[in-house]
């Protein structure tokens, strides 16, 4: 099969495994010899040790594809061998077919919880763990959501419905008006990233709606606390949903919410950071921290932008397709308006962070600039010095003084002659900065 991500010699090996082993018991069961029972049952423990070897570094999908592919009676032979704590992983992956040729009626069984089907009851979600298809039976949901749902339990939970749900980043790579499409069923597909935000790492989640036969199907891999809110309200508020769609779009209303307290998070930190690059004063190491954290925000507002530019397609996508009732698209409508209030929100903090990453970086370049002018007043204060210096070493200076001055005298004066020369050298300088600053100032002040 096109899909399956079981390599061909795991599937040969668990084949001649299974082959060698009915070859050997079946020719141990023919032979006689002293003590055959105890040595048939040597052999056959030393197969199931064989097999339960390579079982264990199988998945529960891999598992399910030798399955498929093996006769019926090596199949139950390789069923046997596979743990409790495993079986129900395993029966997600395998056909209905195969299932009951195994187990019977047995239904595998989700313990963690993950998918739930909601249901409305006196204009309240209703919570419905599913752990079994068996308990879709008697229920009739608005809201099927699978969280980290597997292959097998996507196919399992469609099959009853008949449709196919995809991994919720099968179409995340792809342009964005690809992600929305009608199928010839009239299901409608939607795939958006939703925003994620914590204290060490924000990000995008990609989440798959499907539309179909007013139920509301939803496929992620991460909890998101914006489906947390959409379940409170649903649940504690008679009325707040009404059918499928409601439910679709209070999850996008619910996200741009989501991304206004997010945006506000950022207003708070770009605050902060503002009040420390606006000091007087800042280290090289301070301002790599306060560079860090703009960054930071930046991406996060950058996320934000793209997501909710993502959810204002989706939902003129909606309204276009009149997928919705006209009291829907009121609500949708009021969903487009806070995206756009939203958009010149991130325009505004695009332009605040920008401000921020400039002042920080000059004032790195103003400590570097004033490294740098220290360096340069001590190579110009003791150039002359070093010029002096190199003549006074020269041994013609020694023929000119000898007889004349004694040494010690003539190189004391030497030393105080340099000494003096490297200050009025210092003090020009300092001279010479002053009326380039008050010819600067006066200059500002006639240009006011």
């Amino acid at each position: 099969m096109s899909d399956s991500c079981l390599d061909w010699p795991q599937m040969k090996k668990m084949i001649d495994l299974l082959n060698k082993q009915k070859l050997v018991e079946s020719m141990l069961h023919n032979q006689s010899m002293p003590r055959h029972e105890l040595v048939e049952t040597l052999v056959h423990k030393q197969h199931l040790a064989e097999l339960n070897s390579v079982l264990e570094n199988l998945s529960a999908t891999e598992i399910g594809e030798i399955l498929t592919t093996l006769f019926i009676d090596d199949a139950r032979r390789l069923w046997l061998q596979v743990g409790e704590d495993r079986q129900d992983e395993v029966l997600w992956e395998i056909s209905d077919e195969l299932r009951e040729a195994l187990v019977g009626p047995r239904e595998p069984r989700d313990g963690k919880g993950q998918m739930n089907a909601f249901e409305l009851v006196n204009g309240r979600l209703h919570r419905i763990p599913i752990t079994c298809r068996q308990d879709l039976a008697a229920i009739h949901p608005i809201w099927i959501d699978l969280l980290g749902a597997s292959k097998g339990e996507r196919r399992s939970i469609g099959q009853y419905y008949g449709l196919e749900l995809p991994a919720p980043d099968d179409a995340t790579d792809l342009e964005v008006s690809a992600r929305f499409y009608v199928e010839e069923n009239d299901e409608v597909h939607l795939h958006s990233n939703f925003l994620l935000d914590r204290d060490d790492e924000s990000r995008s989640v990609p989440v798959a709606f499907i539309l179909h036969k007013d139920i509301l199907f939803t496929i992620r891999d991460e909890e998101l606390p914006v489906f947390r809110l959409q379940r409170l309200r649903a649940h504690n508020q008679p009325g707040y949903v009404s059918d499928s769609k409601d439910v679709l779009l209070d999850l996008y209303g619910a996200d741009i919410e989501y991304s206004a307290d997010a945006l506000e998070d950022i207003y708070t930190t770009l605050g902060q950071v503002g009040r420390q690059v606006l000091r007087e004063a800042m280290t090289d190491s301070e301002a790599s921290g306060i560079l860090a954290d703009i960054a930071e925000q930046e991406d996060l507002n950058g996320c934000i932008r793209r997501n909710i530019l993502d959810t204002q397609r989706m939902v003129s996508f909606l309204m276009r397709g009149r997928f919705i009732s006209p009291d829907q698209v009121n609500d949708a409508k009021e969903i487009l308006r806070d995206i756009e209030s939203l958009n010149s929100h991130t325009a505004f903090l695009f332009e605040k962070i920008n401000f921020l990453m400039d002042a920080t970086i000059g004032f790195i370049n103003i400590n570097q600039n004033q490294r740098v002018s220290v360096l340069t007043t001590i190579t110009v204060v003791f150039m002359p010095i070093n010029v002096l210096a190199g003549m006074g070493g020269m041994s013609e200076f020694s023929m000119m003084t000898q007889g004349v001055v004694s040494w010690p005298l003539a190189y004391g004066a030497f030393s105080l002659g340099m000494v003096m020369i490297g200050w009025i050298t210092f003090l020009a300088l300092r001279h010479f900065e002053k009326r380039k600053t008050k010819s600067f100032l006066a200059a500002r002040i006639q240009a006011q």
